[in-house]
């Protein structure tokens, strides 16, 4: 109305309206636009923390709410403030006067390591709450069914889960597909319920970690979380529906008096109010829905005049003559005050814009361990020739933003792309996990060891930017995959004959070498295997992915860790003690040989329990003198008698229960190399001697176990393996060499 009464004004008198007035017209307006209308009681708070609004019949203060079940506690210890239901002590996420909350959801654990057992859902009977059918019930477990129950036992819902042991792209997806994770809709008005599991599929682990709960429909999809990430929390979002009359509350109660009646711009249902149409705000106060001026939008009319009313609106054209030069007035004054609105809005915020930036660049550089890596670079620990500096505009660049298409490999120490720097260079691009603040030193770890290796069965770092939200490295691009992919799934272009996995051992075991004996410090890598195992263009091994590696003093002999590796890969003897060594190393790189050998993964649920580990298995056929039933077609195909049981004697020794009694990676190489020069050796002998292996050894296969953090404990010095096994371990050829 003050819009229209001051055009109709302009009209009678000289119709002139200038500049400074329209100017000042529309700032007055966006600013009023802009203005947030409280939903609580007067004179009562309506923020707390992150929750924007607290609207009546919600409240904190006392007088502020309308019952016990509506009272907020606002818990003011915490920075920012956590907001949380009185009655159930749910955390309380947003409160919409639409009649839906959106709150925590406890998960249930079950077979959970570190996790609370037996967490349920707050029961709501009795209460104005209900859980909404924009909920879905979700399950994560490999081959396990979820339950809902009633109070008195009935099922509710549940859902199953097909368990896949194969495939991980479901742990990166962002939704629930039915593997390993499964969903189900929930029956109206429903107040309570408990969770239960149960394993219904025949290959399903009871033992496995299951867990469920009960979320908002659509969060899978819009959020950054993966499947794979959900178990390291504790709530989801969960949303809820408020009926205040399932209480008996009275409208007088609502209101706190009687003259509610003369308030036209609320309705009420049988279980709850809103705002009549035209109007918004606050259905539960007297006069808390206000009137939609639909006047401010500029083209409600078109070239009429809007006339706004409680409800309502309605457009008039006005008289030919007396629109030209309205129009003429309006028009040009209105564009030039909007260019000059929007030029100082794209002025300021490109300098707010910049500034951010910047602050936000000097954020994630402390974060992800600028301020370690500069201690570093000072002592002289980083070669500083070696290691460029990315900034992440050129990254980004490179890898067309961290396009999904672009994903060459990805593990548990990030996802690593594909990418093309500025100079024609085709790098590989490792894109780590977020990096808390106690672990700032296990990213810098990784540049800090790269810069100080020099072999060229390594994969070689090129540079790293910390200027990102994750930080990021530069490798050397390895074109040709990795050594599990040859392994595991037969190329007719390369295929892999024995004289290629007998070389790409002897460069694995010489780079492993060179890390435990010829580099400056040693260095343990901890995560020996085949797939990280990169063969370059001329099928050169790289050994690459030292996120877990450790550098130590010399006068070290172990490394006391939390215990940390790939299932199938892993020392049994880390494993119990937690205490990491080189010969740790040295059982793992026994397990690729056997992958080698026999062309079957680290481990398999398809054979028998007690030898689902590739070493288990391995080791027991060479008991029952049934080596050759086991191996590769393509090793039995291309390679002699003699030198198969001689990497296969090896591949033993290497996996021997006892660290102690395992050659060094340095004997490892040297035998290995001793077995290829044996090729072009004649008159071998056939009779080979087997190395001791105590069956008493074999308990229950220790990867079924949950790791322990438990007390560490000191372990002896290793002894050299040769000095106590050389002449009842290795075959003739070694034998008839030292002879000659």
């Amino acid at each position: 109305m003050f819009i229209v009464k001051k055009l109709m004004r302009g009209r009678r008198s000289s119709r002139r309206m200038n500049i400074v007035q329209i100017t000042l017209f529309l700032w007055y307006m966006s600013a009023v636009a802009s203005e947030e209308t409280s939903l609580a009681k007067p004179d009562c708070s309506s923020q707390c923390g992150l929750v924007t609004q607290i609207p009546y019949p919600f409240g904190i203060e006392d007088g502020c709410y309308l019952g016990d079940w509506f009272q907020i506690m606002c818990d003011n210890s915490t920075n920012p403030s956590r907001a949380f239901m009185n009655v159930t002590g749910l955390e309380v996420l947003e409160i919409s006067v639409e009649g839906t909350l959106k709150v925590k959801s406890p998960i249930t654990f079950s077979n959970c390591s570190n996790k609370p057992v037996g967490r349920q859902t707050p029961n709501l009977e009795g209460s104005p709450f209900v859980f909404s059918q924009k909920n879905r019930f979700t399950s994560l477990s490999c081959g396990g069914v979820a339950l809902m129950t009633s109070l008195d036992g009935s099922t509710i819902a549940g859902c199953l889960s097909i368990c896949d042991y194969t495939s991980t792209s479901y742990l990166r997806t962002k939704s629930c597909i039915g593997m390993n994770c499964c969903q189900t809709t929930i029956t109206p008005y429903l107040r309570s319920f408990s969770t239960s599991f149960g394993a219904l599929l025949l290959n399903a682990d009871r033992q496995t970690c299951k867990y469920a709960f009960l979320v908002e429909h659509d969060w899978f999809t819009s959020n950054s979380t993966n499947v794979s990430a959900i178990g390291e929390m504790d709530y989801v979002p969960m949303v809820l529906e408020w009926h205040v009359f399932d209480l008996n509350y009275t409208k007088s109660d609502i209101y706190g008096t009687n003259n509610w009646r003369d308030d036209k711009s609320t309705e009420c249902s049988s279980s709850q109010c809103f705002c009549s149409k035209g109007h918004h705000g606050n259905p539960y106060l007297l006069h808390g829905c206000q009137d939609i001026n639909e006047c401010d939008d500029p083209g409600r009319c078109g070239s009429g005049i809007c006339f706004n009313y409680p409800g309502g609106f309605k457009c008039q054209l006005p008289d030919q003559r007396s629109s030209r030069v309205t129009l003429a007035i309006i028009v040009p004054s209105s564009v030039l005050g909007l260019l000059f609105l929007l030029t100082g809005i794209w002025w300021a915020h490109k300098v707010i814009k910049k500034r951010k930036d910047m602050k936000r660049k000097e954020k994630f550089f402390r974060q992800n361990g600028g301020l370690v890596l500069e201690q570093q670079l000072s002592s002289g620990e980083l070669n500083v020739e070696k290691v460029k500096l990315f900034n992440c505009k050129e990254l980004e660049k490179a890898t067309d933003h961290f396009n999904a298409d672009r994903v060459i490999g990805q593990g548990g120490q990030g996802t690593v792309y594909k990418g093309m720097l500025a100079d024609g260079r085709i790098v590989a691009v490792k894109k780590s996990k977020i990096v808390e603040g106690g672990e700032v030193r296990q990213f810098i770890n990784e540049i800090v060891i790269l810069s100080q290796i020099s072999h060229r069965n390594v994969v070689k770092l090129l540079g790293c930017c910390l200027e990102t939200e994750v930080p990021l490295l530069v490798y050397e691009f390895i074109p040709n995959g990795t050594l599990f992919q040859y392994i595991h799934h037969q190329n007719e272009e390369f295929p892999l004959t024995w004289e290629t996995r007998l070389r790409v051992s002897i460069e694995v075991a010489g780079a492993l070498s060179y890390l435990h004996s010829a580099a400056s410090f040693p260095i343990y890598h901890r995560d020996v295997k085949s797939s990280n195992i990169l063969l370059d263009e001329k099928y050169r091994a790289k050994v690459a992915d030292f996120g877990t590696s450790r550098s130590i003093s010399i006068d070290q002999t172990h490394l006391t860790t939390l215990v940390r590796g790939t299932f199938g890969y892993l020392d049994p003897e880390y494993f119990q003690s937690s205490q990491f060594t080189e010969k740790s190393d040295v059982y793992s790189f026994g397990v690729v040989l056997a992958e080698l050998l026999t062309g079957q993964k680290p481990v398999s649920f398809m054979r028998s329990p007690e030898s689902r580990s590739l070493a288990t298995y391995f080791l027991l056929s060479m008991e029952d003198n049934n080596l050759f039933a086991i191996l590769d077609a393509q090793v039995m195909k291309d390679g002699g008698k003699d030198q198969i049981v001689a990497v296969a004697n090896l591949t033993k020794a290497c996996l021997n229960l006892n660290g102690r009694k395992r050659p060094t990676m340095k004997e490892v190489a040297v035998e290995l190399e001793g077995i290829q020069l044996s090729v072009k050796a004649s008159g071998v002998q056939q009779n080979f001697a087997e190395v001791e292996y105590d069956q008493s050894q074999i308990t229950e296969p220790w990867y079924v176990s949950s790791l322990s953090t438990g007390s560490c404990m000191d372990s002896g010095t290793s002894s050299s393996f040769f000095e106590s096994k050389r002449d009842s371990i290795y075959n003739p050829i070694i034998h008839t060499k030292r002879q000659a």
